[in-house]
């Protein structure tokens, strides 16, 4: 049996180890153009296309605090008495356009929503968490959507949901804010 030597062994496991121990994850982004940091941001409602309710309103919740923690000083969040999150809802919030119009009313430059498609712990021996968005930034003054991102990460069965979605959402989001 030949043995290799410890270099190349290191050099060859180094990366399957780490490939072993992140956890599963896919992430798609679109260029990101220059987006000012220092301009007005709302996080708007995000369409909950999963079983598990309120996802959107959680998704929501961590984006708020994501672009605080990445630079974005002036943030708001859709008034929680304005938004609904419905278990049954398929697509995007019926009320798109009116939240838009909120946005327009707070003289934002910039608006975050999307759409959460898995929010939840496997069903299995290890019970894994899983979480899957897809995030767009809109110009507020033209309803245009400037950049988007779609991702799906997995954890390990002692990860909370809460701690796998953050580090999704915040490798979707820190592009966008810090190109």
């Amino acid at each position: 049996m030949t043995r290799l030597p410890a270099k190349a062994f290191t050099r060859l496991l180094a990366p399957a180890l780490a490939a072993l121990l992140s956890a599963c994850a896919v992430v798609d982004r679109a260029p990101t153009p220059k987006l000012e940091a220092g301009a007005r941001w709302v996080v708007l409602p995000f369409a909950n296309a999963t079983e598990t309710p309120f996802a959107g309103q959680r998704a929501e919740a961590i984006s708020e605090g994501l672009l605080r923690t990445l630079g974005v000083a002036d943030v708001q969040r859709y008034p929680a008495q304005l938004a609904s999150d419905n278990l049954f809802e398929t697509g995007a919030p019926k009320d798109a356009d009116k939240a838009l119009e909120w946005a327009r009313s707070q003289n934002a430059r910039y608006a975050v929503t999307g759409t959460v498609d898995e929010w939840r712990y496997k069903v299995g021996v290890d019970g894994e968490p899983a979480v899957g968005v897809a995030l767009s930034v809109v110009d507020v003054s033209t309803g245009r959507t400037v950049w988007s991102g779609v991702g799906a990460k997995s954890g390990w069965s002692r990860d909370a949901l809460s701690a796998v979605a953050q580090k999704l959402l915040k490798s979707l989001l820190e592009p966008a804010v810090r190109p």
